[in-house]
């Protein structure tokens, strides 16, 4: 059963802020132990950027320079499985509206009972994500956000949330500078763990060596479509957690999940 556990935005030192939020639900997190046979499954979420708006003056984030040191994505598994919960996995595009917005939206979500926020790197043809994502790349991109400047943005912020980020990138993105640079830059950024969408199993040995270099969870998908023996290889050269694509089709609100799931 797919569930989540969201916690109330009375939480936040806000009273003014608004979110319309939409089921990310062609994507969901399943969190794999290889010490014993249980299964985490848990639905994301998107956050429609041309939606969310933050008021500066209502929003205070108290927590903000005194937050503790971001718990490890594999730890917050652990912690939410053993609450018999499901992780609260929000998703925003970095620079959108622009960086400094994107910074108040990761300390609002932060503050109101994320688990792990997932940070998308704007690119120019997002091809698993559905009108909502793209619009919200273009619009990034069109301020010329770049990764230079995200990367920058997260050295700022991710010392002051209390709740790990997960870095949303297509593969072109880190081919371009180096797989080895990549990784090491946002290892030094404070991310810990890295989702890639569009690249296929066999193609995975660098980004897997350079992953576990730099203590970075990398992050690969598989979809109830997927024949089992694939998905068992795919499974096990990951150490923590794989994304089960549960809807075919790109990400973007469902009425349904597919009972394959």
């Amino acid at each position: 059963m797919l569930g989540q556990a969201i916690h109330s935005p009375g939480d936040c030192d806000s009273s003014q802020y608004f979110m319309d939020v939409a089921a990310f639900s062609s994507i969901s997190l399943v969190g794999l132990s290889k010490s014993n046979t249980h299964l985490l499954v848990g639905s994301g979420f998107a956050f429609p950027s041309k939606r969310l708006s933050v008021s500066s003056k209502a929003f205070k984030p108290m927590a903000a320079l005194t937050a503790a040191p971001a718990v490890g994505i594999s730890k917050t598994f652990d912690k939410v499985r053993k609450q018999g919960k499901v992780a609260l996995i929000p998703y925003i595009t970095a620079g959108d509206p622009d960086l400094p917005t994107t910074v108040e939206a990761l300390k609002v979500l932060d503050c109101c009972g994320s688990d792990i926020i997932e940070l998308g790197l704007p690119y120019s043809d997002p091809s698993a994500d559905d009108p909502v994502i793209q619009a919200a790349a273009t619009r990034s991109l069109a301020r010329e956000t770049n990764f230079d400047a995200v990367i920058s943005m997260l050295r700022e912020v991710l010392p002051q949330l209390s709740c790990p980020v997960s870095l949303f990138s297509y593969y072109n993105l880190i081919l371009k500078g180096g797989i080895g640079k990549f990784m090491t830059i946002i290892k030094d950024a404070g991310v810990q763990r890295l989702v890639v969408p569009d690249v296929p199993l066999e193609e995975t040995e660098i980004l897997r060596m350079e992953s576990s270099k730099n203590n970075i969870e990398l992050v690969l998908l598989t979809t109830s479509t997927t024949p089992t023996n694939r998905m068992k290889s795919i499974v096990s050269v990951l150490e923590g957690f794989v994304y089960l694509v549960s809807s075919v089709g790109v990400t973007g609100t469902r009425t349904n999940v597919s009972a394959r799931v």
